[in-house]
């Protein structure tokens, strides 16, 4: 049957449920595993670093695209995985885990590869998977044993299919160790306990990252705190001329919380993830208490929880402060508007001020020019019955003058108002339009 095409994401959606499978185990069993902290290049030199080993045993190095890879590499099975943030190898041997902590799987690799891999070791560990009987421990001698005297926390797991020990200690090696007694499982229930394990120790570790951050992010806040009191303080009684330096201490100081918010947002919000993470995969071992031994969940939790607590306390102060920073810096934008306002209100009322004295200085312009245009006309009629004297009219030029003095004033005075009632006319309407 033909069916519609395929969503171009349907094939790679549907095998994400089956993305990075645990590898199965048969006791006995050595596991040595790394998780490095890496940058995108050092991710892509992970994957360089897997098809170097590959080619190394004639294999076909995997397709760059490949978020996991698992090979039989001789004696030496190999296990890459890819994530957001760092990479992750496991190396398994079959057999010989009496002394899987001194002799452990890593060791089958040539040293010169495993010295250039990328990136930076956040988790080293050591797993010894060995057939046990099911019954009560003797934890003093597996602590000498297997965790060089230290007493080791764990749990059976799995319906007490495994017990699972570990001292959550570096040792001498740089590895941590994992012991796990198999008492009655599969192969594929023993990977999938196996990697619970190491994923526990991975995502404790990659949350614990953030503590660092906010432990330093706390004399940041405290310097911020104590200069937002301060500028609060001068709010008070803040002169209007000393407003606007106050406002760029209140910008500059709400841009150094939103750098510094914006470079610890994303290390809390993984380490919130990488807890959960770790929690969910504690759920998934079903821990039963063994007599005299602490559980994993007991352990993590008394040790992650107050880390949480710090870096979610310095994230509700950055919010806290960064929001009165905001209120203080609207407050007094409000202020400086005003003063602004206020300012513009006074320039306005000189600008009238002086546009009245304008306009009386305009009247006494307009009386002389009258009286000068009055002068210049009537003296050009005078001119004008002169020459029509001399032309033999009957004209006396200086009744003529009289005579035009009144008539010339009228029309002067009149069109002169009038040019000036024209020009003030159309600014008048435009200032009572604004208003």
């Amino acid at each position: 049957m033909k069916l519609p095409a395929d969503h171009p994401q349907r094939v790679e959606l549907n095998d994400e449920v089956h993305a990075r499978p645990p590898e199965p185990l048969i006791a006995p069993s050595r596991l040595s595993y790394l998780a490095l902290l890496c940058d995108t290049t050092q991710r892509e030199a992970g994957w360089a670093a897997i098809s170097d080993l590959c080619r190394r045993h004639n294999l076909e190095p995997p397709p760059q695209s490949l978020l996991h890879f698992s090979a039989q590499l001789g004696a030496l099975r190999v296990k890459w995985e890819r994530h957001t943030e760092f990479i992750r190898f496991t190396f398994i041997a079959d057999g010989d885990a009496d002394d899987a902590f001194h002799h452990p799987a890593i060791a089958e690799l040539p040293p010169d590869w495993v010295a250039a891999l990328p990136g930076e070791v956040v988790v080293a560990a050591h797993v010894a998977l060995i057939k046990a009987e099911p019954g009560e421990l003797d934890l003093p001698a597996i602590a000498t044993c297997w965790f060089d005297g230290n007493m080791p926390v764990g749990a059976a797991v799995s319906g007490a299919a495994v017990t699972a020990l570990t001292d959550l200690q570096i040792h001498a090696d740089g590895f941590s160790r994992h012991l796990m007694l198999d008492h009655a499982t599969t192969p594929w229930q023993a990977g999938r306990i196996a990697q619970r394990l190491l994923e526990i120790d991975t995502y404790r570790i990659l949350a614990l990252l953030a503590l660092p951050v906010a432990r330093g992010a706390g004399p940041l806040l405290a310097n911020s705190e104590r200069e937002l009191a301060s500028i609060t303080a001068l709010l008070v009684s803040v002169q209007p001329a000393e407003e606007p330096a106050l406002l760029d201490r209140l910008t500059q100081l709400e841009a150094e919380i939103e750098n510094q918010q914006s470079e610890m947002r994303y290390r809390f919000g993984a380490a919130d993830a990488y807890y959960e993470l770790m929690r969910r995969r504690i759920d998934e071992l079903r821990e039963q208490r063994i007599t005299g031994l602490q559980t994993l969940r007991e352990f993590t939790e008394r040790r992650l929880a107050p880390a949480m607590n710090t870096w979610r306390s310095i994230a509700s102060r950055q919010e806290s402060l960064s929001l009165r920073v905001d209120r203080a810096t609207h407050l007094l934008s409000i202020r400086v508007d005003l003063t602004r306002e206020q300012q513009n209100q006074r320039l306005l009322a000189s600008m009238n001020s002086r546009a009245r004295l304008q306009l009386r200085l305009q009247s006494t312009v307009e009386g002389l020019s009258v009286a000068a245009v009055t002068y210049y006309v009537s003296a050009l009629v005078g001119h004008a019955a002169e020459a029509l004297r001399f032309a033999g009219l009957h004209v006396d030029p200086a009744l003529a003058i009289g005579v035009s003095i009144p008539v010339v004033a009228a029309v002067a005075f009149f069109g002169i108002h009038h040019i000036r009632r024209s020009v003030t006319r159309p600014a008048e309407n435009e200032h009572a339009a604004d208003f």
